[in-house]
């Protein structure tokens, strides 16, 4: 355990989590004058960074480091008169990130943006009419952005501002229907997923929930357009053919499909789909699904708790094809235990000769909730490792392919503090993973564990959070319901 002192609470998310970029390898805790110590292990512990904030200026003392204790100082805003302000927090981050930079010799790809989504502040500055340019210079110059992922950012704001175009922001909104369900958890998932083993005599308990859900959403926005329809996970392959079947049928039957421009289903993994569920979402005019290997490798496909072959992957994509799926993204993560280069070349070579229609490139993410993080412990941290020629393998590869980078986000505790990228073919883009991105338009989110996201005209977000509990949600839908009326009310100004 690495300890940082801090004699204020602000920015604690950015200092965890730029330190953590800087020494992947530690299990950090930040300790502030609030914090409560009961282990009188960890009061013990040297700092082996700590932070004093004063008046004008703060100081960091990096104990135990090559430059043997050197104290780092900085004078920042001085017009700033509370360290509350943004331009404050911000030139606090310059400093923090250059004195880490200085004492490990690295720089960081994304530089000191801690935020998940870093396209955002170019598709903010592209809306206020700033050009090219002055977005690059500014994204180098606030935020030491490397010139590799400047471009790249750039590129996918410009491209996401062209696909949004014909969203309706106002008048209009997305639907996302959570299937918390899987046939296994995988190592690295922190995602709301229950074992549909134990579930298989209730989820028909949970798709009335869900309808009840339905009912009170269109009944709420019925007169609103539905842009984009989203079933994520979970697994919703994991349904049977006729639990899908029931799903889609009461989806169409309660909202008005005439404007959907877009209808996802994550089939997801190969040992969940089959031709009969395929030929099901076909004919409920799913226009988008997604058959994800995560590798192609098949000791990794084990190690990571995937209950199927690299075969069957490649059946079930050919199923998908058969039955007439023309947009169909497959999903890997680069990082994942054991693997290297050139594993990720395997799995790039094989995606290529079946040819989908995208590709989302994960950089493994480690996540408390994960069983990984335990895995890590057990193995250490050189157990998995991201680099930027396995990002490059993956970047070519999808170039070979047609495809262009469409979306972008990043994650805490991401392996080579890289990011997730999707690759698509002209057309063939994935309009939902956009729009919870850029957050750009109300997203409204039934099912255990799923979250409503309204964004009002002015640009300001509120949300209300379903039950993670499969039980809870399922026992307390009314109550699920009456924050779906609070949020979604017409009084909010929509």
């Amino acid at each position: 355990m690495q300890i940082i002192r801090s004699n204020k609470a602000q920015f604690a998310y950015d200092i965890h989590a730029l330190v953590k970029a800087f020494y992947p390898e530690w299990e950090l805790k930040l300790l502030t004058p609030a914090s409560v110590v009961k282990d009188k292990k960890l009061r013990e512990i040297v700092p082996v960074m700590e932070l004093e904030f004063g008046d004008t200026q703060v100081e960091l003392r990096i104990q135990n480091s090559l430059h043997n204790s050197e104290l780092y100082h900085t004078y920042i805003w001085h017009d700033t008169d509370s360290i509350e302000h943004a331009a404050y927090k911000n030139a606090f981050k310059r400093f923090l990130y250059t004195a880490l930079s200085e004492e490990t010799g690295i720089s960081l790809p994304w530089g000191n943006l801690t935020g998940i989504r870093p396209t955002k502040i170019a598709m903010t500055m592209l809306e206020q009419g700033k050009n090219e340019q002055e977005i690059g210079d500014f994204l180098k110059r606030e935020h030491f952005v490397s010139d590799e992922k400047t471009a790249l950012g750039m590129e996918i704001a410009g491209r996401e501002r062209q696909i949004l175009s014909t969203l309706h922001y106002e008048d209009g909104y997305s639907l996302y229907i959570g299937i918390p369900f899987c046939p296994t958890t995988c190592l690295y998932c922190s995602f709301t997923s229950y074992p549909i083993s134990l579930w298989r005599e209730r989820v028909e308990e949970y798709l009335t929930a869900l309808e009840r859900e339905m009912d009170a959403v269109a009944a709420l926005y019925g007169h609103k357009i539905l842009d984009t329809v989203y079933i994520g996970g979970g697994t919703p392959s994991a349904l049977s053919a006729q639990q899908l079947d029931r799903l889609l049928g009461k989806l169409e039957n309660t909202f008005d499909f005439r404007t959907v421009q877009e209808f996802t289903v994550e089939a997801g993994r190969a040992d969940s789909i089959t031709e009969e569920k395929l030929r099901v979402l076909y004919g409920h005019g799913v226009t988008r699904i997604s058959v994800n290997p995560q590798t192609m490798k098949q000791e990794t496909l084990q190690l990571i708790g995937r209950q199927h072959t690299v075969e069957q992957v490649v059946e079930a994509f050919r199923l998908a094809r058969q039955v007439g799926f023309d947009n169909i993204n497959m999903d890997i993560i680069l990082g994942l235990p054991g693997e290297n280069e050139a594993d990720v070349a395997h799995t790039i070579a094989a995606i290529k000769e079946l040819s989908p229609d995208a590709l989302t490139v994960h950089s493994l993410a480690v996540k408390r909730a994960s069983r990984l993080q335990q895995w890590i412990e057990e193995h250490g941290i050189t157990a998995y490792n991201n680099t930027e020629e396995t990002m490059r393998i993956a970047a070519k590869g999808a170039a070979d392919l047609g495809m262009v980078p469409y979306y972008l986000y990043r994650q805490k505790n991401m392996s080579g503090n890289f990011e997730n990228v999707g690759y698509s073919k002209e057309g063939k883009y994935g309009i939902y993973n956009i729009l919870i991105m850029e957050e750009m338009q109300t997203i409204v989110a039934l099912g255990a564990g799923s979250i409503t996201k309204r964004v009002y005209p002015d640009g300001r977000i509120e949300r209300c959070e379903n039950a993670k509990d499969v039980e809870t949600y399922m026992g307390k839908i009314e109550e699920m319901i009456g924050r779906k009326r609070k949020l979604l009310a017409e009084e909010g100004g929509f």
